[in-house]
């Protein structure tokens, strides 16, 4: 029989202090706490969409097994004496709900609106149950809220500056190619194959018409600049060419261009401002 594990602080980043200079990192001692279920209510800054109601009552019948092994972050609501808002941990909320549960543990920290958001976005941004679209968006809002560099908010999150990057450009996609990847229609590796295409909700339709993998969804896209019906075209461009730039563009988070010319060629890294580019000094310097 193994013993039940001890509630854990919300995991908050080591970069929020970065966003909110006079707030500490971690619930400060002696701030886990015991709440009714009906003093809680779901906050205003989460990027979370709809809950998965499968997802959700899994979740609720392990809390019914285990209890909730992390406490939920929460602050006091405004001109509500005895409320709290969510911050943190609503699917854990819900759980409980689904559970039955009257009481669920909770972390209360004392949040302006402009720290709720930065914390509440922080916290779900590092789990790994946000679609790529609600994570893009958490991003943007990160980043036009505060100012951030991409590696100040990659800090902040617990992610590569790369990775923000190449989820940021899942914005610039339509709408109905976003909507795919929100309802998991489309993988964020799909959706990042069609970023920059002439014709991203058509090339898109088409890999889920046919279930495409990445790796093919790579190749339809290269195959549009095919000359057709004989008539003159742009000049077809070797797949795995394409697929090492794409590579190369994640693993950077700029776009990469390979080029060759007899047998050499040349590298094109794009940069859109000065922090990128010191960025990819610092990255190509090992730092």
């Amino acid at each position: 029989m193994s013993l039940p594990r001890k509630p854990q602080p919300p995991r908050l980043g080591r970069g929020l202090s970065a966003l909110i200079p006079d707030a500490p990192p971690t619930a400060e001692a002696g701030a886990l706490r015991t709440v009714p279920v009906e003093a809680l209510e779901p906050g205003p800054f989460q990027p979370r969409g709809a809950m998965d109601k499968g997802a959700l009552e899994e979740l609720a019948s392990s809390i019914r097994e285990n209890g909730i092994l992390q406490p939920i972050l929460v602050r006091p609501k405004p001109e509500a004496p005895g409320a709290y808002q969510i911050i943190g941990g609503e699917r854990r909320w819900r759980a409980a709900q689904v559970a039955q549960l009257h009481e669920v543990p909770v972390i209360v920290r004392e949040l302006g609106d402009r720290e709720a958001m930065a914390a509440g976005l922080v916290e779900n941004l590092q789990r790994q149950d946000l679609n790529a679209m609600e994570e893009a968006e958490g991003y943007r809002r990160l980043l036009d809220e505060f100012g951030l560099t991409q590696e100040g908010l990659g800090q902040a999150v617990g992610k590569s500056r790369s990775h923000v990057a190449n989820t940021l450009r899942l914005l610039s996609l339509p709408e109905t190619v976003r909507d795919l990847v929100r309802h998991g229609a489309l993988t964020a590796g799909h959706a990042r194959t069609l970023v920059g295409t002439p014709e991203p909700a058509r090339l898109a339709a088409q890999i889920v018409a046919r279930n495409l993998n990445v790796r093919q969804a790579e190749a339809l896209v290269a195959a549009q600049g095919r000359p057709r019906n004989g008539k003159a075209g742009k000049a077809e461009r070797d797949p795995h060419t394409v697929a090492l730039e794409r590579e190369l563009t994640e693993r950077l988070g700029l776009k990469v261009s390979v080029q060759h010319q007899g047998k050499g060629g040349q590298v094109v890294i794009e940069y859109r401002d000065l922090d990128q580019l010191d960025g990819l000094v610092r990255l190509l310097n090992g730092g």
